[in-house]
């Protein structure tokens, strides 16, 4: 893209936004907050001696000190009466944020730094709902009341890490006409998988099923990596390729939605989600990783993914009970915010600013914010798209119907409720 025509207010922010990059590039949080992989081991094999113990974990000791001044000073010079220096100003205050808690790693003072950077669990949702743990409750009571013969046969049917490799490569060298995203095994990762922009990473031995194949494709490759490739040709804001905390809960939340749109996300995977609010809430008020790890066994998941699931929660802070990493409050909460999001477009005759969600890592407010950028093509429009937001029809057609259906109060239909008969 040639910029030398753009505004000088729009190069002064672009200097400030390489800056920005520049900065943030050594704070990578999930990395920095992640446990050794030995300490599954030695819990679980104690566990099985009827065993438990809190996990101790010694996280290195980290200094941003210049960094956290350099964010200060981007943030201080941005024009905030300027969308871009806005959203300069807001990312380095939150980058500047999550330096500090990085800094912090083991101690009490990372609970409020995550608080600051994700929210928690007893954050209303959109328009004055009930609160993100009053949700959670929901969908664990549904959850519950269901059987797990809802299952499809082929869901109980295992897939090989390598299998999946090998599935999951075609699909993605399909859709991007190339080799844009490479999909390896890993033999030292700790979750079953993880992406980053241009490399999804399988852990070697797991076995998943064909639903995991749709989580990784919907969820990270055509979310997650998608908008970071897509962000790296923004040649004025080449941070939107980064993953700013302050994006979380839009990020997560439209990759959550993108599962739902596709019918690729089932009431198990709703209620997972729901139970880690569940367990960041009981973290926070005073329950530590022993009881949180119970809570998970008690709710029917494997010692394994029990551990797993509490570890999350308990990732960068003390064990012992009152402090959390609240990260996992933002899935629910970003999925009602993102839903309500595009049925607003709809309504606003404003489709377009879905679309535009995909040219970079944003949040709702940035992608309003920037309409005009888009419009005078400061910004450049997203080169790859979901599928299910290039059909625009498609699209409009479940959100208008989703807008009328929300009219039904459930409450007023009778129990023996008499529904017309063709």
């Amino acid at each position: 893209m040639d910029t030398t025509h753009l505004p000088p207010e729009v190069h002064y922010h672009a200097a400030l936004d390489a800056r920005l990059v520049k900065a943030a590039k050594g704070i990578r949080i999930l990395a920095m907050v992640s446990w050794p992989a030995g300490e599954e081991v030695r819990f679980l094999e104690a566990h099985a001696r009827g065993q438990h113990y809190l996990p101790h974990i010694d996280y290195p000791r980290r200094d941003f000190t210049e960094t956290r001044h350099e964010l200060d000073r981007i943030a201080e010079e941005a024009d905030e009466g300027h969308p871009l220096g806005q959203y300069i100003a807001e990312s380095a205050r939150s980058w500047c944020t999550a330096a500090a808690m990085v800094e912090a790693l083991g101690t009490d003072e990372v609970t409020g730094h995550s608080l600051e950077l994700y929210g928690g669990p007893t954050e209303a949702l959109p328009g004055n709902g009930p609160t993100t743990r009053d949700a959670a409750h929901h969908f664990i009571e549904i959850a519950n009341e269901l059987d797990r013969e809802l299952l499809a046969p082929c869901e109980h049917v295992e897939i090989s890490a390598t299998a999946l490799q090998l599935q999951l490569q075609r699909e993605l060298d399909d859709f991007f006409d190339g080799r844009m995203i490479e999909v390896v095994l890993d033999p030292d990762l700790i979750a079953k998988a993880a992406a980053g922009a241009t490399r999804i990473r399988l852990r070697h031995g797991a076995a998943f099923r064909d639903y995991d194949r749709q989580q990784l494709l919907q969820h990270e490759a055509f979310v997650h990596s998608l908008t970071a490739l897509n962000g790296r040709h923004q040649a004025v804001l080449p941070s939107l390729s980064l993953s700013s905390p302050r994006i979380t809960a839009t990020q997560e939340g439209l990759a959550t939605f993108a599962e739902q749109i596709t019918g690729n996300i089932d009431i198990g995977r709703m209620k997972r989600i729901s139970l880690r609010i569940e367990a960041v809430a009981m973290a926070l008020d005073g329950a530590d990783f022993i009881q949180v790890f119970h809570y998970f066994l008690d709710a029917g998941q494997t010692p394994e993914d029990s551990f797993t699931s509490a570890q999350r929660v308990f990732r960068g802070v003390p064990t012992r009970g009152g402090h959390a990493f609240t990260k996992d409050t933002v899935y629910l909460r970003g999925l009602v915010d993102v839903h309500t999001f595009f049925r607003w477009a709809l309504r606003q005759q404003k489709l377009y600013l879905c679309r535009w969600l995909f040219a970079g890592k944003m949040t709702l407010t940035d992608v309003q914010r920037f309409a005009p950028l888009f419009e005078a093509g400061v910004l450049a429009q997203p080169r790859w798209l979901p599928r299910w937001v290039e059909r625009a029809n498609g699209l409009a057609g479940m959100l208008a119907f989703s807008l009328f259906a929300n009219r039904i109060r459930l409450e007023s239909v009778p129990e023996e409720a008499a529904f017309h008969d063709p």
